[in-house]
């Protein structure tokens, strides 16, 4: 299923992270499916993969830490709580990002490796 449009691919390949999300590697593979499709330039579609797979997880990332937040007894916002919060959105989407890149490039060069 090879489409012309970069975004749809990368679409497909956030799509992809979401699915497999339970296992630590999904960017990986979500970045790969991405590449893998877009047969071309896959840092910049693995990237993009990445960006679009990190912003439904950072949202989760925000809503799951509130909660906890609020079961630890923390009801009233403070600021080290908010801190917290801003890392681990931040950490999820670097990891998410990056992990996406890597596997955009590897999905290129199994698409190469693989050509009909």
């Amino acid at each position: 299923m090879d489409t012309g449009n970069s975004y749809v691919n990368a679409l497909l390949g956030a799509a992809v992270t979401i699915v497999f999300s339970f296992a630590g590697v999904s960017p990986l593979l979500g970045g790969a499916a991405a590449g893998f499709l877009e047969r071309r330039d896959g840092a910049r579609i693995g990237a993009l993969a990445g960006l679009f797979a990190a912003l439904p997880m950072a949202a989760v990332v925000v809503l799951f830490g509130g909660f906890a937040f609020l079961l630890m007894g923390f009801g009233e916002p403070f600021a080290g709580g908010v801190v917290i919060l801003l890392f681990a959105v931040l950490f999820v989407a670097v990891y998410t990002v990056a992990l996406s890149t890597v596997g955009g490039v590897l999905g290129v060069y199994l698409a190469e490796e693989f050509r009909d």
